[in-house]
């Protein structure tokens, strides 16, 4: 039999960290054993469930990489299906019309508080068989009332629930639409999937469709139920530590394959290996392997492997990705260097792409202002004349190349008896307009022969009149 696993979002929200770590797992566990990998929208919350959350999760799914073999199917075109399903039972006595208004199941609840005990329905309309005047019954699943529903959980071993603890769950609505657990269960049924792995706050639902499951006469899947993922301060993962549409870290210049890298580690490892291909991951990874305790959500890891990534990847990729980045900072690419070259020059610097583009800045846009702080320390009147030679030097060079480059630098700071860093500091301050850069025969190389002059003449007059003011 084919392995199957599905991932099942709703729409009424977009798909976030927690989520594709779901994803993820389902697919990784699909693609590690050749089985199937199905994507299923579960969109039967008419008033929540948007077409732009659909397309979001739709969105994310396809940049993340993770591909569906099946689907996207989605449950509200499946009502008919769950209508056979819910008259069958009715038939067969599986499931009984329930006529409690509301009023009756805040009396039942108050009361049962009151005495101190759980929760739930009493099963009272369980054998009646007489409408009630002017009520819209909903559908109740008739639960066995003896025995218990043992989980063989592949993360969290043996789970054992009684019977006695499940009430007779609502399976369709007053307007006789199907709830969440029923349609899940018919279209797990329908769909043949054999494993199914999702978050641990599921976990309290699992006992109540094996027994719908049995009721259908089906195999039961092997279930695995995940452990949360908290934010850095313990608390349940947020839009404050992260929990954000994934999207979001498209925008930021994250790559794909590093969210998966990051997400994959979150309750899940191989000896002490950190850095992930996707290749390895389905190579390597087994839900039995995946850590029952809660995992926290640390975003400088994340920016860690990003960059690690990025570093990995081949130039060709990352100059084309870094593109809209460098317009989204309101660069134009065509005016400097191949991105090609400046993810060369810049990305063992850079934790994502937005970051790469932003600190690019320079080589394609000319500044107004100089970091004073660095012009203080860095253009000082003793530099003057080497910073007039290099000057001349660089544009007097037909090949600009950064061997040029690096040559020419090298002999002025000989030829004044000066180390490197005394005269490279002052020409990267005065190029760059700060402190901080690649290698300074990169970075002058990836700023252009005609750039490079004109800075270097701007930064001459600093220094000549801070050299004339001390005199």
């Amino acid at each position: 039999m084919t392995l199957r696993t599905r991932f099942a979002p709703s729409p009424t929200g977009v798909l976030h960290l927690g989520s594709v770590r779901t994803a993820l797992f389902c697919w990784l566990y699909a693609r590690h054993h050749g089985g199937r990998f199905v994507l299923r929208i579960e969109d039967t919350d008419r008033e929540r469930s948007t077409p732009e959350n659909v397309a979001a999760i739709l969105d994310g799914m396809a940049w993340l990489g993770l591909d569906a073999d099946e689907g996207p199917f989605f449950q509200t075109q499946r009502f008919g299906r769950y209508q056979e399903v819910i008259e069958q039972w009715l038939d067969e006595g599986k499931a009984y019309y329930c006529y409690c208004s509301k009023g009756d199941l805040d009396e039942l609840r108050a009361g049962q508080m009151e005495r101190g005990e759980k929760t739930r329905y009493d099963g009272r309309c369980r054998d009646r068989h007489v409408p009630r005047e002017g009520v819209s019954p909903v559908v109740r699943f008739k639960n066995p009332l003896e025995g218990e529903v043992v989980i063989q959980d592949q993360v969290r071993g043996k789970v054992v629930f009684q019977n006695t603890e499940l009430d007779d769950l609502i399976i369709a609505r007053s307007d006789g639409s199907p709830t969440y657990n029923f349609s899940v269960i018919i279209d797990d049924f329908d769909m043949g999937i054999t494993h199914v792995i999702r978050g641990d706050d599921h976990l309290n639902n699992t006992p109540k469709q094996m027994n719908m499951l049995e009721a259908l006469g089906a195999d039961l899947p092997v279930y695995a139920h995940l452990p949360m993922i908290l934010g850095p301060d313990g608390a349940k993962l947020s839009k404050r530590h992260g929990a954000v549409d994934i999207r979001e870290y498209r925008e930021q210049g994250y790559l794909p394959e590093a969210i998966l890298n990051y997400l994959v580690r979150l309750g899940w490892s191989h000896g002490d290996q950190e850095i992930f291909s996707v290749e390895e991951m389905v190579e390597l990874f087994d839900i039995a392997d995946v850590n029952q305790s809660a995992s926290a959500f640390n975003p400088e890891k994340l920016l860690w492997l990003n960059q690690q990534h990025i570093m990995a990847a081949p130039l060709e990729r990352i100059g084309e990705e870094l593109v809209p980045y460098l317009k989204a900072v309101g660069l134009d690419p065509a005016d400097g260097p191949d991105p090609k070259d400046v993810a060369e020059g810049f990305r063992e610097r850079a934790e994502t792409f937005l970051h790469m583009a932003a600190s690019a800045r320079y080589c394609y846009e000319d500044f107004d202002v100089i970091d004073p702080k660095a012009a203080k320390k860095n253009l000082r009147p003793v530099i003057l004349e080497p910073l007039q030679e290099v000057r001349d030097k660089l544009a007097g060079l037909d090949a600009w190349t950064r061997e040029s480059i690096a040559e020419t630098i090298e002999q002025v700071a000989a030829s004044f008896e000066i180390n490197m860093g005394k005269l490279g500091q002052p020409i990267r301050v005065a190029v760059t307009g700060g402190p901080v850069s690649p290698p300074l025969d990169v970075t002058v190389w990836l700023i252009g022969q005609n750039r490079v002059v004109k800075r270097l003449d701007n930064a001459i007059q600093i220094v000549a009149t801070r050299a004339a003011a001390s005199s």
